[in-house]
């Protein structure tokens, strides 16, 4: 049952990280200087900042939905999946105001001004289309609760084909590919009939965004077609609803804190920690960041896994079965995570040097070489706790315990992420973004044992989630023919 739902959701987010692999890649063959993959993290990291505050509130429509689900009334989850639009419509708009202040931002990172240029413009057009980000996240945390995750693996490749083409023809242009590149006339020739000059950095961020278009239009194609809705009444509930907006926001609010603050904490972290010690440092840091999404990215898959998962178990009543399911998606993420941990230490400077141009001054491609598998024998270390705490965050979330892991989230990432990462820095300057990258590893250690604590107390066996909902009241009328058409729906496993 974990793989059925698990393995979509892994797939969906591997695609995520091949993207963002794959974007990383293409800047870095703009040219021979190592600004460029800096600067498309930087850019990135400081897009979501506010992405994710509005995205960890929106994580609990998987709860709402995958419990309506166990008890018997999946119809009810259309409303929760239309006011998460509602939320990310709001909320992508008021986001334009961010991208005023992205330069300003930028400013005040003691960058180089032709990295700020350049983080600066990546960053502004991501920003303009955060809607389309928002949007297609709350759609699909729909599709994972309802146990679809089908649907959003498909868009997702879908969505990353159309990313990698894109990038393609925007980022090199009418002149085409490097030498060497798959297909690189044929990108030329076609960029050059559709009077495509190369956009560099910025033509990146425009094919993100053309991308994220792409996938959303798979799921709401989904969601809003006959079929579904004569089964869910998914056109019926799209009325912005007080009573469901504060259902969201009542147990949303700490993954928007804890996703918000992590976000803001890793930036600070990767901006001026880790990358506050010259381009060198801040290549290497992004550079191992790309593998160690690699690692994350398929974990927060089996998370969202675990939420749908261990939601419908408690909806049906059964704690004792969301456990279990629990304790076997700890044993996949810890394998998968201790395994992605093993081939970093071993193959750690290979992987580093995948990103490096062999045009550039002997000096600095050594630095970013030592650095960079100094970086990752560190990452290596907390894999296997990072892989403790994602699993504990989907299965509590699940159950409805959102609260406690987000303020304790909040509490140490600012202690040892911000903290450890600044005394590292003063007590052993010497060091480098080592020293802070210890701090980043304290803290993953510390989140991944104080969450599992959390959850072998079993205090979230006790939550009445849907008891407490305020916006059941307004799905229960005319329940009878939808259950009974989901019923069947769901035997055929369509």
């Amino acid at each position: 049952e974990l793989l059925r739902i698990a393995a979509p959701s892994v797939v969906t987010m591997t695609s995520y990280t091949a993207m963002q692999f794959v974007d990383a890649k293409m800047v870095s063959m703009i040219g021979p200087e190592p600004v460029y993959v800096a600067a498309q993290g930087n850019g990135g990291m400081m897009t979501w900042v506010p992405i994710a505050m509005v995205m960890g509130l929106l994580g609990v429509i998987n709860t709402y939905v995958s419990q309506n689900l166990g008890a018997g009334r999946p119809e009810r989850g259309a409303a929760y999946a239309w006011n998460a639009l509602w939320i990310a419509a709001v909320a992508g708009v008021a986001m334009q105001a961010y991208a005023l202040v992205l330069p300003w931002l930028f400013a005040r990172m003691n960058h180089t001004p032709e990295v700020q240029a350049l983080e600066t413009t990546y960053a502004t057009i991501l920003v303009r289309g955060a809607i389309l980000t928002l949007a297609t996240r709350a759609i699909a945390h729909y599709f994972y609760g309802m146990h679809r995750p089908a649907v959003v693996m498909l868009a997702a490749l879908v969505g990353n084909v159309a990313n990698f083409l894109m990038n393609v023809l925007l980022v090199f242009g009418s002149h085409g590919p490097p030498h060497g590149f798959p297909l690189a006339g044929v990108f030329a020739s076609v960029a050059g009939a559709l009077g495509i000059a190369p956009m560099g950095i910025a033509g990146s961020a425009i094919a993100t965004v053309w991308g994220t278009a792409v996938e959303l239009s798979i799921p709401l194609s989904v969601f809003l077609s006959a079929r579904w809705d004569r089964v869910y009444r998914t056109r019926r509930a799209w009325r912005l609803s007080a009573a469901h907006v504060r259902d969201i926001v009542r147990i949303g609010w700490p993954g928007a804190l804890m996703f918000g603050s992590e976000m803001i904490c890793w930036g600070y972290f990767t901006v001026r920690l880790a990358g506050g010690f010259g381009p060198a440092h801040n290549t290497a840091t992004w550079i191992a960041l790309r593998y160690m999404h690699m690692s994350f990215m398929p974990a927060l898959g089996i998370s969202f896994a675990m939420t749908a998962i261990v939601g419908r178990c408690m909806g049906m009543g059964r704690p004792d079965l969301a456990a279990r399911r629990a304790w076997t998606g700890i044993g996949l993420t810890m394998v998968y995570m201790g395994t992605c941990a093993l081939v970093w230490v071993v193959f750690r400077r290979p992987l580093i040097a995948f990103f490096l141009d062999k045009g550039m001054p002997a000096a600095e491609y050594a630095e970013i070489l030592r650095v960079g598998s100094a970086v990752m024998i560190v990452g290596a270390v907390f894999q296997v706790f990072d892989a403790l705490g994602i699993t504990m965050v989907g299965a509590l979330r699940g159950a409805g315990d959102t609260v406690w892991p987000g303020v304790l989230t909040v509490i140490l990432s600012w202690t040892c992420l911000i903290g450890g990462g600044k005394l590292a820095v003063y007590l052993a300057p010497g060091l480098g973004s080592i020293g802070p990258w210890i701090g980043a590893a304290v803290y993953i250690i510390l989140l991944g044992l104080v969450l599992f604590y959390r959850f072998l107390k079993g205090g979230w066996k006790e939550i009445e989630l849907l008891e407490q909902a305020e916006g059941a009241d307004e799905g229960a009328a005319g329940e009878g023919a939808a259950l009974g058409a989901g019923a069947v729906l769901d035997s055929r496993g369509d």
